[in-house]
């Protein structure tokens, strides 16, 4: 399609996620606001009902992400939003969503915490709840943004990724990346990738609703399509029904990994700045990842080779690539706005390369630029 056709604007980034959502094909949201996420339910709220989808505001953040799951099961792309306090509530439902392999995306639009904490400041602290939020050994994938092009973007992946592995996908922002303005060119619709849940092509009496296999993503049947069987929080057999049988307690959860391991390099993304020649690396993600661009091209400016790995994927957590940045550096330094939730992981995959330096606050405001940069002149 034409650039002329193309339409460039200026928006935040909660407007982007939003716009991402849309274009990967969402079609129901339900929420509770809360700040610094509401813009992304009041912009759903009067764009969905124009292309025929539904929003729904909800009672509280349980419920919403109750509402979620059911449309999901039903065969709507959906997506809630919500910040720190909500994210606690919603967890038992995310459990839920995780064990019945129910395709949805939760964003996360952090802020500083815990309890009511910070309502209007950014913090990263949320990045070990989206990993191990809800009880049990499950697997999940959660993905940060760092712009408003990446708000987008990402968005459209988190969609595309909780549809091919049947999967519920927790997206972090945060209030920085949440407010900033910058413009942003939204691609033409049939210039996005979308990628649509695989669908039973067997009659119903034929159909097996978790069935094992090979890939690991069975196909997902649409309540009302005629498929009716069996949706429950229990451990489940290929049926869909509960089971203390160890064989098939084993095989299932077996499987719920497997979906996920066996795609690994699909699923971790990074971003890779200027790190092939690096003597420090910054490893980093969010809204922090552009104060560690910005710190690593000024550093470059005064005789110092610094490079930045940006995550993408926070989880399942990208050794391979961050385990690479880790043996060519003389230092590694992870910023982060947290007591040093990433950075643990970065050490804990660090068998004695390098040095590994955390820089964090956790005071309500952005790690700048300058921190970083001192903290290089340090390092050197």
């Amino acid at each position: 399609m034409a650039n002329k056709d193309k339409k460039s604007v200026l928006i935040q980034g909660n407007q982007a996620i939003v716009e991402g959502a849309i274009a990967a094909g969402c079609n129901f949201y339900a929420g509770y606001p809360i700040t610094p996420a509401t813009e992304i339910a009041e912009m759903m709220a009067n764009r969905l009902p124009r292309i025929g989808g539904t929003f729904i505001q909800m009672e509280d953040e349980i419920a919403s992400m109750g509402a979620t799951v059911g449309a999901a099961l039903s065969g709507a792309k959906a997506l809630t939003a919500t910040s720190g306090p909500g994210f606690s509530l919603k967890q038992e439902i995310i459990g839920y969503a995780c064990i019945t392999e129910v395709p949805c995306v939760i964003v996360n639009v952090m802020r500083g915490g815990p309890s009511t904490g910070l309502p209007t400041c950014p913090s990263q602290g949320d990045v070990m709840q989206a990993r191990w939020g809800t009880h049990g050994d499950h697997p999940i994938i959660v993905l940060a943004v760092s712009s408003v092009e990446d708000s987008f973007d990402i968005t459209v992946t988190a969609f595309n990724m909780s549809e091919k592995f049947r999967t519920p996908v927790i997206l972090l922002s945060d209030e920085v990346v949440a407010h900033t303005r910058e413009k942003f060119e939204i691609p033409d619709p049939e210039d996005v990738q979308v990628y649509n849940r695989v669908k039973p092509t067997v009659p119903p009496e034929w159909y097996i609703p978790y069935e094992n296999t090979a890939r690991g993503v069975p196909p997902m049947a649409s309540f009302g399509d005629g498929y009716r069987y069996h949706v429950t929080g229990l451990v489940h057999d290929i049926h869909g029904f509960p089971t203390e049988r160890r064989e098939e307690v084993k095989a299932f959860t077996e499987r719920i990994h497997r979906k996920i391991s066996h795609f690994y390099k699909e699923i971790q993304i990074v971003k890779k700045y200027m790190t092939e020649d690096a003597d420090v690396n910054i490893i980093a993600y969010g809204s922090v990842a552009r104060s560690a661009i910005h710190a690593a091209k000024e550093a470059r400016k005064q005789g110092f080779k610094v490079g930045v790995l940006q995550l993408v994927t926070l989880f399942p957590f990208p050794r391979k690539d961050v385990e690479e940045v880790l043996r060519s550096s003389k230092r590694v330094i992870v910023p982060e706005m947290n007591m040093g939730q990433i950075a643990r992981e970065v050490k804990r995959v660090n068998k004695n390369y390098t040095r590994v330096v955390k820089l964090n606050r956790y005071d309500g405001s952005l790690i700048n630029p300058d921190e970083i940069l001192r903290l290089i002149r340090e390092a050197l």
